[in-house]
């Protein structure tokens, strides 16, 4: 149970007081109103005794009382309804409501932290109102009156005859039959005489001398003169006078005949009369037991309305409502006419009938009753020995309950010795002789017991067990099985449930005090029944304060027992305790996942606050019903939400002009807003194929978002000469929680700003959100002007954003869906969107049919209301990333900005769009195709400077400044061929076609970005909605496989912009590549010296292989063309040329081509180009395309060759030496091949030409160069097309090496392969030799060796022509000839000379010899011999030796 302000003991005392009856003549009665108080009103305040008093037991022992209390009420002679006691009850709690600054316990339990009220005014005000309404009865004497004082007022013509009027009348209410009520305690009752004086109209003298008459006739101990009324009441309050009435008077009592009467409450017709339970004392109606009333509560209302009115059946006029009656007292001033010394003489007054009337009496009264039944049973001559003598033998067991029959019917006469006996009992209790009452109530129950009369020994057992409780020193422990005894009586037997909850509520309290708190629980809750709603509701309040209370909190416990509190009191009309119950609940049940306990709770709490007018109460608590993940059922969820859409639709019109409410549904997932600007994608149209651009349903990709990024900065840095400006911002279209939000984004007037906002329906029921928009704020700038004025914000409309209103957008049950929301700026200026606002509602009918939800897979369009929406916003507020760069910011959470909500609008700018004519999605490698580029300016402003940036500059191109001026031939414009053509004379069959050409011409000159193409716009500009075709020309990746290329096109305005300098335009062309060939070349320097006796010339031999899998049908390729180009070399003509023209390669076919190469005559900037042409036709391999392409992948090529070179930079480079440079140069070439090549496809039953090219780069002699990068691994064993399988079929066979670079410097020794380069030599000598061994036994041969110096430098060179074996194998191999002359010759050798020297070879014998034993060492002529080494032969020479 909670606190009490008074201690147990003071509380029982107060509960049981000596009652004094008031009879007032009307002249006394009209004195004390003057001061608004009846005469018992009056004498209230001062009915506690403030000293000790003694009185003398039977036993002439002194006894002591202490803090004596007695209570003076006005006589009413019909007992209380029992509608107006539960109407008083309910009126006191609900009056009683806990104070705005009320103390309150924290309690700490486990890991709750609950915050309790500390007190329960409500139910002590409860209780005493309880005690003391409760009707007085026959079987106990506790509420009997004990005095009676008569008042009559001195100013009165006869005041003694007035007295004895008043005597009259009470002798016939007490005596007379007619009268049943009030009950008296014996049948001489204490009169006392008391004289009303007014001292400020009266007579003093006149006072004076009818009190001595009084005194005179009724003695000194019987009569008081009493003088009030010292102050006038119409002289001025010139002193401050304390009112100890007001706290007195809010608690009215049942008994004051005027409250009830003609108080608040009439009753006006009794249509079905309160069933009574008599308790069988006498025939007339005897308010015992309240038990059957409570079946309909005066203000008990059904818990889903509250428009029942009736109580019992009684209509009752609510003409103030106590709460109402308490406030209109409080502000009547009470005792306006007493001064502080009539205060004083009240109080002397009640001590005085203490001490010399009402103690005495109640002395005698105790020593006459206990002399009567000493004489009547003719025992000893005290109590106490009889007592002691009954008890000290062994005791009479009792019978159990259950054995003693139902004996209500008993009936005692009033002078029946064990009445009498409970007489004395409760005598002694009301003055505090707890001993001797304890003893008479204990021979009382025996005798009651023993007579079965249930009734009386209840009350006796009741009281004893109270005595024994507050018997000083404690001399026994207390009964609580008498209590418990006492409460089924009165419950079972006798049916009174009014005397049954005065024992609990007494017990309860005796039990608390002990720390018993589990039995003061279970005891309270024995007692909560259906009959009383209000008394149910308090003790389960109380029980639950029990749990709370012990030595280890039952919080659990606690919450369960207040709900059901709560639960009570909402049935018995308490709707502000039972939300004040429910909330005290809830601390526990929060959080802990409980959420159907949680839900119920809220659901009660916002109903409670919602009939309270707590409206923003009643909205949170809906609003967390319906925020946490309900594990509700659909039809309970929708009830959830048509209660919180009615109280929502409550508030808001309370204030319909006030700010829009908060809603809290749907969910709204702010991170993964997205906002786009710019107008949505055109879909394509025929044959055009829009660009891809970006759009809100792509998907977000770092990697590709980087690559753009990279892109523009590519292009800007060549727009901006090679420097990206300070304040570049890189473009983004698409804004979400991946891109960088940190700056403001840019959006142009006129164009759209789309938010998509994600909603999520965490229910099971749909929701229909009706006139979606965003909410948004705006401030207009001009940025073109110089300097900004002062900015103001403007009111919200359309002539500055346009906002798309979404009608009608449904979610149904548990389903995420995005809303896209559109703004259109007509000024330039800053945005801010803040949030949506739209109408919260549900859609009608989704009852379950057959089974099937049919809110499932509704479609947006066409709802039925239910007629239940709310205008409502919620806020879209995004947290930005963590930082976390600085050391501060590491230690502490900062969150940087996220400003995707805040675009700047920015001036007009130029929109491009860009469409694709016949562009392919599928190529062969290498292959050539021609489509065309569509490029409109959809804006009002003219747009230049359009380029295009791709990382794959080598798929397409617009064409070289030569494009124009090479005409088609007949055949190609037939077939519509990509490539310029010339028909080939036929004479020109071996030797190439010359031609030339420079990189400049196709965008390539010195220190320029392959990666970023121009476009060739007529005039550099695009007239706003004018639209340009281009012809652009593609050519399929070396790579098969699947192909995202990447274009971003960039353009500007004509117009400088502060803001905003360009914008791009994106697209992502996929193309999937299937095999075509596989080119392979290798050059090696040609050992024939017979260009005019010199070395420059090469061999060049060309595999290609057909390793196309016929996917594409095509069944064979035909190689039209073998082209060179380079600065330096040309080829000169086809070696191993076959007599058919035509080279078919069928599927898995290879062809080995072998060509000459010389070096070319011009030097220069310029390439030249020489075509082989193997058909009819010339491709003129210098012009676009074919050039374009060549220029493309050689730029590729050597960015390619470039970054792997980046790693060997630094120290090692500049110790580089210029020697072994010009040793390297010895073996490089610098030649590239490219092979043309067609393919005929049947498709559609016509034939189709594929045209395409594959260039191969040489770089070094002897060194295979591959058309497309290989992989290193398997390249030596496997052939390519092996190869090429192997990688399709178990890529998981890919070896993976770890190694760690030894030396990262280039090494400063040339190899020996570059210095095997350094002279070309060549034997000549006949093939056979016919020498006739008979005539000369020695062969002389002469042979010429041929020294070709191949660097540019001045080479020494030393010819031994010693043999060097190493073993006999090659000695055999050599034979036994030998070099006649010198063995070793010096030279030295100028750039590029050749040199012949004249040897002899001598043989003894026939046979066959190797003729390259010869060694050659070379070093450069500045060089020490460091770099000697040995020159290699490439082939043996072989020469027979004849007999002849």
């Amino acid at each position: 149970m909670a606190q009490c302000v008074q201690s147990v003991q003071e509380f029982i005392q107060d509960s049981f007081v000596p009652l004094v009856a008031a009879l007032c003549s009307e002249e006394a009665e009209r004195l004390t109103r003057r001061n608004n108080l009846g005469f018992s009103e009056l004498v209230k305040p001062f009915c506690r005794l403030t000293s000790e008093v003694h009185m003398r037991d039977p036993n002439n022992q002194l006894h002591v009382i202490k803090n004596l209390k007695i209570a003076v009420n006005n006589i009413i002679t019909h007992s209380p309804q029992p509608g107006g006691i539960r109407k008083l009850l309910n009126d006191v709690v609900s009056v009683s409501q806990p104070a705005e600054g009320l103390v309150t316990n924290v309690i700490t339990a486990g890991d709750y932290d609950l915050n309790i009220s500390a007190t329960t005014p409500w139910f002590e005000a409860y209780r005493e109102s309880f005690l003391q309404s409760m009707p007085a009865s026959d079987h106990e004497f506790l509420n009997h009156y004990v005095a009676c004082m008569l008042v009559v007022s001195s100013g009165e013509p006869e005041p003694v005859e007035q007295f004895l009027k008043l005597s009259q009348e009470q002798h016939r209410i007490q005596h007379s039959s007619e009268y049943a009520y009030p009950k008296w305690f014996i049948p001489n009752t204490l009169k006392y005489y008391v004289l009303l004086h007014d001292v400020s109209a009266g007579e003093e003298q006149r006072a004076d001398s009818v009190y001595e008459e009084m005194k005179q006739r009724y003695g000194t101990q019987g009569c008081y003169l009493l003088k009030i009324n010292s102050r006038g009441s119409n002289r001025g309050a010139d002193e401050q006078i304390p009112d100890p009435w007001s706290q007195y008077l809010q608690k009215n009592s049942i008994q004051n005949q005027e409250s009830y009467d003609d108080g608040p409450y009439t009753v006006i017709s009794n249509k079905n009369a309160d069933h009574l339970i008599s308790d069988g004392l006498d025939n007339d109606i005897q308010v015992d037991g309240l038990s059957n009333n409570f079946k309909a509560h005066p203000l008990q209302l059904d818990h889903l309305s509250d428009t029942s009115s009736s109580f019992d059946g009684t209509d009752y006029i609510k003409t103030t409502s106590l709460h109402e009656s308490k406030k209109t007292s409080s502000g009547t001033p009470h005792g306006a006419c007493l001064t502080l010394t009539d205060h004083d003489r009240i109080r002397q007054f009640i001590q005085e009938f203490t001490f010399r009337g009402l103690l005495p009496h109640i002395e005698k009264t105790i020593r006459q009753l206990n002399d009567q039944l000493i004489s009547r049973k003719g025992l000893s001559r005290s109590l106490f020995s009889a007592t002691k003598k009954w008890f000290s033998g062994s005791k009479v067991p009792e019978k159990s309950i259950n054995e003693l029959k139902n004996t209500s019917g008993l009936l005692y006469p009033p002078e029946a010795p064990e009445l009498q006996i409970r007489k004395m009992a409760d005598l002694c209790f009301l003055v505090q002789h707890y001993e001797l009452a304890y003893s008479c109530y204990h021979t009382a129950k025996k005798d009651f017991l023993n007579d079965q009369a249930m009734l009386y020994a209840a009350g006796a057992l009741e009281m004893a067990a109270v005595s024994a409780f507050l018997q000083p020193g404690a001399p026994r422990p207390y009964p609580a099985h008498y209590m418990d005894t006492a409460i089924q009586t009165y419950r079972d037997i006798c049916k009174n449930m009014v005397l049954a909850e005065r024992c609990v509520l007494l017990s309860a309290e005796i039990l608390k005090s002990q720390s018993k708190y589990s039995d003061a629980a279970a005891l309270l809750i024995r007692l909560t029944s259906e009959d009383s709603d209000l008394r149910s509701a308090l003790l389960l309040e109380q029980a639950a304060h029990c749990f709370i209370n012990m030595k280890s909190p039952m919080v659990r416990k606690f919450a369960f027992h207040m709900i059901l509190a709560g639960h009570r009191y909402s049935k018995a009309g308490q709707k502000k305790h039972a939300l004040r119950c429910y909330c005290q609940a809830m601390q526990v049940y929060k959080g802990k996942g409980w959420s159907l306990a949680e839900d119920h709770i809220n659901f009660t709490i916002g109903r409670q606050s919602f009939t309270l007018r707590q409206l923003d109460n009643a909205v949170s608590a809906f609003r967390h019903i319906l925020i946490n993940d309900s594990k509700q059922p659909a039809a309970q969820q929708g009830t959830f939400l048509r209660e919180y859409l009615y109280v929502y639709k409550n508030v808001t019109q309370l204030s319909p002009d006030g700010p829009l409410p908060q809603l809290p549904l749907p969910y709204i997932n702010n991170s993964a807003t997205r906002v786009f600007f710019g107008h949505d994608r055109r879909p394509a149209e025929g044959e055009k194929q829009a660009a891809t651009h970006i759009s809100l349903d792509q998907e977000y990709d770092f990697e590709s978002s980087h690559q753009w990024k990279e892109l523009e900065e590519q292009v800007v840095a060549v727009v901006n000469k090679g420097i990206i400006p300070s304040n570049f911002q890189p473009t983004q279209y698409c804004l979400n929680s991946y891109s960088d939000n940190s700056k403001f984004p840019l959006a142009v007037v006129e164009e759209p700003v789309t938010v998509e906002v994600a909603f999520r329906n965490p229910l099971k029921v749909p929701l229909l959100l009706t006139d979606l928009s965003l909410l948004w704020k705006f401030q207009p700038k001009d940025f073109s002007a110089k300097h900004n004025g002062a900015t103001k914000e403007l009111a919200c409309g359309n002539d500055m954003i346009g906002a798309e209103v979404i009608a009608e957008f449904l979610i149904n049950s548990e389903e995420t869906k995005m809303a896209r929301l559109k703004l259109f700026p007509h000024q330039t200026g800053e945005l801010h969107i803040l949030g949506v606002v739209y109408n919260l509602g549900t859609i009608q009918g989704t009852m379950m049919i057959d089974g099937i939800d049919p809110s499932i897979g509704l479609q947006a369009g066409k709802f039925v209301y239910n007629g239940m929406s709310v205008r409502g916003r919620q806020d879209l507020e995004i947290q930005g990333p963590r930082l976390n760069n600085t050391k501060e910011e590491k230690t502490s959470i900062k969150y940087g900005p996220d400003r995707r909500l805040d675009p700047i609008i920015t001036e007009e700018m130029p929109l491009l769009e860009v469409f694709f004519i016949n562009f392919p999605t599928g190529l062969l490698c290498g292959e050539i195709r021609k489509a065309y580029v569509e490029f409109v300016n959809v804006s009002k402003c003219p747009l230049t400077a359009l380029k295009v940036v791709s990382k794959h500059p080598e798929f397409f191109t617009f064409g070289g400044n030569t494009a124009v001026l090479t005409p088609l031939s007949p055949s190609a414009s037939e077939n519509c061929s990509a490539y310029k053509t010339v028909v080939t004379d036929s004479t020109s069959v071996c030797t190439a076609l010359m031609s030339s050409a420079s990189s400049v011409n196709f965008g390539l000159g010195a220190g320029s970005q392959p990666e970023v193409i121009h476009v060739p716009l007529p005039d550099s500009v695009l007239l706003p909605g004018a639209s340009i075709q281009l012809p652009m020309w593609l050519h399929g990746p070396d790579e098969e496989g699947v192909h995202e290329i990447n274009f971003l096109f960039y353009y500007e305005s004509i117009k400088k912009h502060s803001k905003m300098c360009h914008r791009v335009l994106r697209h992502t062309a996929v193309i999937c590549t299937s095999r075509s060939l596989n080119v392979q070349a290798t050059v090696c320097r040609s050992n024939a010296l017979e260009d005019e006796g010199k070395g420059d010339n090469m061999l060049v031999f060309v595999d290609v292989e057909n390793i196309n899998t016929s996917e594409a049908g095509v069944k064979e390729f035909h190689i039209v063309q073998v082209s060179s180009n380079s600065k330096h070399w040309k080829l000169q003509k086809a070696v191993n040329r076959s007599e058919d023209k035509d080279y078919k390669l069928a599927s898995r076919e290879r062809g080995k081509l072998c060509f000459k190469a010389v070096r070319c005559k011009n030097s220069g900037e310029n390439y030249t180009f020489a075509d082989v042409v193997f058909g009819n036709e010339q491709i003129i391999s210098s012009a676009s395309p074919c050039a374009d392409f060549f220029f493309r992948s050689l730029s590729s090529e050597l960015k390619r060759t470039h970054a792997q070179s980046n790693m060997f930079q630094g120290a090692a480079k500049q110790s580089f030496d210029e020697a072994v440079r010009l040793i390297q140069k010895c073996s490089e070439v610098d030649l590239n091949i490219v092979v043309l090549w067609k393919a005929y496809v049947v498709e559609d039953n016509k034939q189709l030409i594929l045209e395409g090219q594959h260039h191969v780069v040489l770089h070094t002699v002897g060194k295979e160069a591959f058309s497309f990068p290989q992989k290193q691994g398997f390249k030596k064993i496997l052939r390519n097309s092996d190869w090429e399988d192997l990688e399709q079929e178990s890529p998981e066979m890919v070896l993976l090496k770890f190694f760690r670079p030894e030396n990262t410097s280039l090494p400063t020794r040339p190899t020996p392969e570059q210095l095997s380069n350094l002279i070309k030599t060549s034997l000549h000598y006949p093939e056979s030799f016919n020498h006739s061994f008979h005539q000369k036994s020695l062969c002389l041969v002469p042979v010429t060796l041929l020294l070709s110096n191949c660097s540019e430098a001045d080479v020494d060179v030393i010819i031994d022509l010693r043999h060097k074996t190493t073993s006999p194998e090659a000695l055999e191999i050599h034979g036994s000839f030998t070099w006649l002359g010198q063995t070793q010759y010096k030279l030295q050798l100028k750039s590029q000379e050749v040199y012949n020297l004249q040897l002899k070879a001598c043989f003894v014998r026939t046979g066959v010899y190797n003729l390259g034993t010869h060694r050659v060492f070379a070093k450069l002529a500045d060089q020490a011999t460091l770099f000697e080494t040995s020159q290699q032969n490439s082939m043996p020479a072989l020469i027979i030796i004849n007999n002849i």
